[in-house]
């Protein structure tokens, strides 16, 4: 049996047991319907799915527990079902992406640069020593590369994309560094003392994407969006801050609270007439502001043309 057949495996028990508790005969009936479809043989008897648990438990850290008045096993989740959620998923999209090749007219996938992803190894290992990272960075305003010195806080996704969460010693104060554009990355012997008062959850906690905090305290916004815009909004909220505060044949009103930084102003302005801003009045003119100087670019090649 190969190392990839017992992964699947393990990942089909994981989505099994999180729908629903099961007893084994129910999770072997599920995996010998699921050997159907695939190409592996996922039968297995009692006493490998006892040591499939004690894997499981290795591997994702989910422990599966067994409920004899119930006669029925079960997941106990605990606070770190989020990132045990993106290693299944991560491990989905490695199957997909084998697949691929015989799938190529079936499976579309986004034609993009890889992330930086190769270094993500060495940053955690820096983050969890406390160690400084140099590295030559490019910006995307075009600047050439330069030669950085951080002290690396933590990683942090947004839209596809890894940054580097750390203070910039060349001038104290708090960046981010997106991996796809930094190279000739270097761990140093060098050792820091984090501040006790950073937190990289506080510090994004009301930000959208990874721009900084741009004022004393973050804002409270009220979004409307179209009806049909506003099923989106639901099903994959904007930011955990997110609260519905109306939903109507007349539109979704939802309520944020966040820093009305550059990437919020872009994500909102990317909804076009689908969205308005209802509060703040700070927010509504950088909104409208985008509007204008888009559609003014607009009025400049028809006046060309």
């Amino acid at each position: 049996m190969s190392k990839r057949e017992s992964l699947t495996r393990y990942t089909l028990i994981i989505k099994r047991l999180r729908k629903r508790a099961s007893t084994f005969q129910e999770i072997a009936d599920y995996l010998a319907y699921e050997s159907e479809f695939q190409d592996y043989d996922f039968n297995i008897s009692l006493r490998t799915f006892q040591r499939d648990i004690l894997d499981i438990r290795q591997l994702y850290n989910i422990d599966i527990l067994y409920d004899r008045s119930q006669k029925h096993y079960y997941i106990s989740e605990d606070e770190h079902s989020e990132i045990n959620d993106r290693i299944l998923e991560a491990f989905d999209i490695f199957n997909a992406l084998n697949m691929a090749d015989r799938l190529s007219n079936d499976i579309h996938f986004e034609k993009r640069k890889p992330a930086g992803t190769e270094y993500m190894n060495g940053i955690l290992h820096a983050v969890r020593n406390k160690c400084r990272l140099t590295f030559v960075y490019s910006s995307f305003k075009g600047e050439e590369g330069s030669e950085r010195l951080i002290e690396p806080y933590a990683l942090k996704e947004f839209k596809n994309r890894w940054y580097i969460v750390g203070k910039d010693l060349k001038d104290d104060k708090i960046k981010t560094f997106g991996l796809d554009r930094l190279w000739d990355l270097e761990i140093t012997r060098q050792k820091f003392t984090q501040s006790e008062d950073f937190d990289v959850n506080q510090y994004f906690k009301n930000c959208f994407g990874i721009m900084s905090p741009n004022s004393p305290k973050p804002s409270k916004i009220e979004l409307w969006f179209t009806e049909k815009q506003g099923r989106y909004i639901k099903t994959l909220p904007l930011h955990e801050t997110q609260k519905i505060l109306s939903d109507t044949k007349e539109g979704l009103i939802i309520e944020l609270t966040l820093y009305l930084t550059y990437d919020l102003v872009m994500e909102l302005l990317s909804f076009g007439g689908a969205m308005k801003v209802l509060k703040p009045k700070t927010l509504q003119n950088l909104i409208k502001e985008g509007h204008l100087k888009g559609s003014g670019m607009y009025n400049e090649i028809l006046q060309d043309n």
